[in-house]
């Protein structure tokens, strides 16, 4: 019998219906963990954090279906309508692999925010750009992307290694300490 992968829900601020209707996506390909946690960022009502066991790639898409990953962003996107304008909800949504891609979804207009979860896919066109060992900084184990609603698309945003923080700006990665 094959272990059924598992994926972690925490969140606060987040209706009932509404995890109701994420969790009937989701439980069809995956074992769900829910954790509600107390409010931890007062700039948001509602939060939400979406740990998805796989890699970001075609084949995660292929497997988990195009129609269903629509309906889950249709299901972000009405959770956005229902709280209105501001930043009244952030998603995060994390992809294991190496290295685990991060998305943060923390527009306040909902037309951006609409607009970023259609540009997640994306993505996938510009990874082995970012990933490429020569532009990238070592030993990387996570890459944070946000959505820069100035250019209408997702940039990098942050990576990590085990002891370091970097932040892509001008075009290159630049350590913080």
């Amino acid at each position: 019998m094959v272990e059924s992968l598992k994926t972690n829900l925490t969140y606060y601020g987040i209706s009932p219906w509404e995890i109701e209707v994420l969790y009937g996506f989701l439980n069809s390909h995956f074992t769900i963990i829910q954790n509600e946690i107390e409010p931890n960022d007062e700039n948001f009502v509602s939060y939400l954090d979406l740990q998805i066991p796989l890699t970001f790639n075609e084949a995660f898409f292929q497997w988990f279906d195009f129609k269903r990953w629509e309906k889950v962003k249709a299901v972000f996107k009405e959770m956005k309508r229902r709280r209105g304008t501001d930043n009244a909800l952030k998603i995060k949504i994390n992809f294991v692999g190496e290295p685990r891609i991060v998305f943060n979804i923390d527009v306040a207009d909902k037309q951006w925010f609409d607009n970023a979860l259609e540009k997640i896919d994306f993505v996938l066109e510009l990874l082995p750009y970012h990933l490429d060992p020569k532009k990238l900084p070592s030993e990387i184990l996570e890459i944070d992307y946000r959505f820069d609603s100035a250019s209408i698309r997702w940039r990098l945003n942050m990576a990590l290694s085990q002891n370091k923080k970097f932040i892509y700006k001008g075009n290159e990665w630049k350590e913080i300490i």
